[in-house]
């Protein structure tokens, strides 16, 4: 197959081409071709230069527009950090009134609605296993085995109060036992 190819083309493939230097112009690096006349190739460099004339025209307005910019910004007290604000402000009011925030915002809510009615529904179910607790044969005979206890304690009182005061009155008891012995102790 190579050597079908005809030498000419093979001579173009090898044709050593000038490679642009950094920051030469790619204008200057384009081959013109041939067919172009010398009229049509004048034209087209007129067209450029005008071309070139308007970037640097632009540029220059761009830049003087900048710079009134900054000025009006400085004489109306706004600092970047204002600016930020403000752009950050207006992003996020763009954001929440976008439909996909409406949706999960909703979507969230009606979660957290189902999320709360399940806890609701835990704590009943849970409220209701330690009342059946409570009232089943078991914690009564414990309750009343430390209701005996408390009486053989506490001497004088009746074995008929409930579990909450016997624990009351047994955090009571500990409690008050503490500062008694420090006096007591300090005082020796």
């Amino acid at each position: 197959m190579a050597a079908e190819m005809d030498p000419s083309c093979q001579q173009g493939l090898l044709k050593n081409e000038a490679i642009p230097e950094v920051g030469e112009d790619a204008a200057a690096t384009v081959n013109v071709p041939e067919a172009l006349s010398e009229e049509e190739q004048e034209e087209l460099r007129r067209e450029l230069s005008k071309v070139e004339e308007e970037i640097q025209t632009l540029s220059q307005v761009l830049a003087a527009k900048e710079k009134h910019l900054a000025e009006i910004k400085r004489k109306l007290g706004i600092s970047s950090l204002q600016e930020l604000r403000q752009n950050l402000s207006k992003g996020w009011q763009d954001v929440t009134s976008t439909n996909a925030y409406k949706k999960t915002t909703e979507t969230l809510s009606q979660a957290g609605q189902k999320a709360s009615a399940a806890f609701s529904t835990v704590g009943s179910v849970i409220t209701k296993k330690l009342e059946d607790v409570k009232n089943s044969p078991t914690f009564k005979s414990f309750e009343e085995k430390v209701e005996n206890l408390k009486y053989k304690v506490g001497g004088n009182k009746s074995a008929g109060g409930d579990f909450g005061d016997v624990l009351n009155s047994a955090a009571n008891a500990t409690s008050t036992e503490a500062p008694a012995k420090q006096l007591e102790e300090e005082t020796q």
